[in-house]
């Protein structure tokens, strides 16, 4: 079954456990959480202590995204925080090998993210290492923006990579995901979709969620 991740990064931050837990009893399987430093992407969001308020509103798995330089200096902050998985970016990490591997010693899941423009052979040597790859499907920064077409056949090349190397690695898709693209990404190879505003953005989340469900022949 496809996976659904809403992203806070398009909640309503005033009432955001309110948001999380609303979430939570409309179907959702995964709390997203981006975490973003205004260097490496054009803007600043949350830090340990939201992950750690999250952690305490759901049951629900958090998958916190940190698209910030350095992320190796900040990986304990975020597991004590509450996160289960820990993905990082490839182009943010000089020594990613040792960063996944701290990351996985603490007994969470590590994963890897890559830009539009990061072809997929470039995690293909630490394909087995890690748990989860995160293909962004727009530039990563803002919520909102439109998914780019092309993310369809890199996310097959991605799937033929872990596939032919034996790696247990996870697909997740973030960026510009919508009811109307979502069954297409699924079936090139996605377990996990990322939804910020077009989950959040609802009037009924549990309504909106039956209709994806539909929409992904998974009701």
């Amino acid at each position: 079954m496809t996976l659904i991740a809403p992203s806070i990064l398009s909640a309503d931050f005033g009432r955001l456990a309110e948001e999380v837990k609303l979430a939570e009893e409309a179907g959702a399987d995964i709390i997203h959480v981006d975490v973003m430093d205004g260097i490496f992407v054009p803007n600043i969001t949350i830090g340990p202590l939201v992950v750690d308020a999250i952690r305490k509103s759901t049951e629900l798995p958090i998958d916190v995204h940190l698209m910030i330089i350095e992320p190796h200096r900040y990986i304990n902050h975020f597991i004590e925080a509450g996160a289960d998985i820990l993905t990082v970016h490839a182009e943010a990490s000089t020594h990613l090998h040792r960063t996944i591997w701290s990351i996985k010693d603490k007994g969470i899941k590590a994963g890897v993210s890559l830009n539009p423009a990061t072809p997929v052979w470039a995690i293909e040597e630490i394909i087995r290492d890690i748990d989860l790859v995160l293909l962004m499907s727009v530039n990563p920064g803002f919520g909102g923006q439109s998914f780019i077409n092309s993310s369809i056949e890199k996310l097959k090349k991605m799937k033929k990579i872990i596939t032919e190397s034996n790696s247990m690695a996870v697909i997740e898709i973030d960026g510009g995901v919508k009811l109307s693209n979502a069954k297409s990404i699924a079936q090139a190879g996605a377990h996990i979709l990322v939804m910020g505003s077009e989950f959040f953005s609802q009037k009924d989340y549990k309504e909106f969620m039956k209709k994806l469900r539909e929409q992904l022949d998974e009701n």
